[in-house]
């Protein structure tokens, strides 16, 4: 299980999280979106040229393929922001990003601007190509035209650091709840390619909606607050006062590494000086949820019926307390959990696997 130190640090990896009962962007904002995905530059992913991108990084303003998404996030949320053009909610202050960016055409004339006799990979290249790219054009800053950024050398290699004067594009993650920022620090650059090398065979979407009957560890109530592990990532929702029956309704969309690791959760008390106080832990088996995905995906299955007895027929197990659904032609399993190693208390999500292609 992971521990509270790593979910506290300033940055959370790779992962995007949302409001599920935030109120839905209104027809301008989607309007306004839908015509900037309509410009010639950003049809295509702006780090592999794939096609019809559907995924942003908000820090930079590029518009990116599902692919490259993922190798944003293994970089960490302090580098790049990703969220979705379809599944997430947007607000005017991030479309007015975006427009001012300039999109894909204005991130590459700078981003890309010294390529010299690095090869741009293409959208077939493979996911270590696909990492070393991205890692070295917005981590390292390797093809920078700003001469205002300073490079510094380190460990016999160049790492571009950005000045103050750029501190407004990196400072758009206040506006997300789980967009932590920490200082730059290259010294763990080992860990963190190892990291990038990670290929990912979707995505999953965590609605967190309440738990039950938790621990008291105040006084006679408790403040508690859940962290979401899945291999390297780790999220966290807001913290509810005073409730031993909290309702978050919060979603946190994380990347499902290959091979697919268990969902860990963990649910904590938040103290203000003192570590935050256990509630229990638990662990969930995504593997039945993605082997839906792909066969309601791959084999032209319409309904939940028919899914049940193409994983049956597979050999795959799904517990009848965790009944896996298409919903609106969405894949999504309802799951409630006992938490371990504390006296008491229940946690009740829905998981929904998002495929490649969307």
């Amino acid at each position: 299980m992971g521990t509270i130190d790593q979910a506290n640090q300033p940055a959370a990896k790779m992962g995007t999280s949302d409001q599920a009962n935030n109120q839905p962007g209104s027809v301008a904002t989607t309007e306004r979106l839908d015509r900037l995905l309509s410009q010639a530059a950003n049809r295509c992913c702006a780090d592999c040229g794939a096609p019809d991108p559907k995924w942003v990084s908000l820090t930079f303003g590029a518009f990116i393929c599902i692919k490259c998404s993922g190798a944003h996030r293994s970089l960490g949320v302090h580098i790049s922001k990703v969220v979705s053009v379809k599944l997430d909610e947007w607000t005017d202050d991030q479309v007015d990003f975006l427009t001012d960016s300039g999109g894909n055409g204005a991130v590459n004339t700078t981003y890309e601007a010294f390529l010299g006799n690095y090869t741009k990979p293409r959208q077939d290249c493979s996911a270590d190509d696909r990492n070393d790219f991205i890692r070295r054009k917005y981590e390292f800053q390797q093809f920078l035209s700003n001469q205002q950024l300073s490079c510094v050398s380190q460990n016999g290699k160049h790492h571009y650091q950005q000045q103050q004067s750029s501190s407004n594009r990196y400072g758009l993650g206040h506006a997300f709840r789980n967009s932590w920022r920490r200082k730059e620090d290259h010294k763990p650059v080992k860990k963190a390619v190892e990291v990038g090398m990670v290929e990912f065979v979707g995505l999953i979407k965590v609605n967190i909606l309440r738990g039950t009957n938790l621990a008291i560890r105040d006084v006679m109530s408790s403040d508690p607050y859940v962290i979401l592990n899945l291999g390297h990532q780790s999220m966290k929702t807001k913290v509810i006062k005073s409730s031993l029956n909290p309702v978050w309704n919060e979603r946190l969309l994380l990347s499902i590494p290959d091979p697919i690791p268990p969902l860990k959760l963990q649910v904590y008390d938040k103290d203000t000086f003192t570590t935050d106080d256990r509630m229990g832990e638990a662990e969930i088996n995504i593997q039945p949820l993605v082997a839906a995905a792909r066969a309601y995906e791959t084999k032209s299955v319409t309904d939940t019926t028919e899914l049940n007895k193409l994983l049956a027929k597979d050999g795959i197990w799904i517990p009848r307390d965790s009944p896996i659904s298409v919903i609106d032609n969405k894949v999504k399993q309802e799951v409630t959990v006992r938490l371990q190693n504390v006296e008491r208390g229940h946690l009740e999500m829905e998981l929904e696997c998002v495929p490649l292609t969307q």
